[in-house]
C-alpha cells in the first residue's frame, strides 16, 4: 500500500508542473508578462520549462526523484516570495500557501527513501538478521 500511495502523491504532484513546464515552452506570452511584472528576466522562462518538464518527468518516472523533488521545492517556495506576495489579495495569498503546501510535499518525498529501495533494503535486514540467527 505504502509504494501505492506514494506513487499516487508523486503522479499528482507531477500533473502540475508537467503541462506547466509545456506550457512555458509552447506558449510563453502570458508567463512572460506576469515575469516582466514582477522583474523577472524573460531569458529565465525557456529554462523554467524545461526544468518544469524534466522535474515532473522525475517525479512520474523516479528518475534522480530526490534531486529533483529537493529542486522543484525550492522552486516552489522562490515562486511563492517572488510572484505571491500581495496578503492583502486574498487570491495572492492563498497561491503563496500553495506553493508553501507544494514545497512541503516536494520535501517530504525529496527526504523519503524510494519505496523499492526501502523494499530491498527490508529484504536485505531480514536476511542479515537471518543470518545472525543461526
Amino acid at each position: 500500500m505504502e509504494r501505492v500511495t506514494y506513487l499516487f502523491g508523486r503522479i499528482l504532484i507531477a500533473v502540475l508542473f508537467l503541462p506547466a513546464g509545456l506550457a512555458k515552452l509552447t506558449g510563453p506570452q502570458a508567463f512572460l508578462a506576469h515575469m516582466a511584472a514582477h522583474g523577472v528576466p524573460g531569458q529565465l522562462l525557456p529554462l523554467v520549462g524545461i526544468f518544469e518538464t524534466l522535474a515532473a518527468i522525475s517525479l512520474l518516472t523516479g528518475i534522480a526523484l530526490r534531486p529533483a523533488s529537493a529542486a522543484l521545492a525550492v522552486f516552489c517556495l522562490m515562486t511563492a516570495f517572488v510572484f505571491h506576495l500581495d496578503m492583502g489579495n486574498h487570491v495572492e495569498r492563498t497561491m503563496f500557501l500553495k506553493d508553501l503546501a507544494i514545497a512541503g510535499g516536494l520535501f517530504a518525498i525529496a527526504s523519503f527513501k524510494a519505496a523499492p529501495q526501502y523494499l530491498e533494503d527490508s529484504r536485505v535486514a531480514r536476511l542479515g538478521r537471518a543470518r545472525l540467527d543461526s
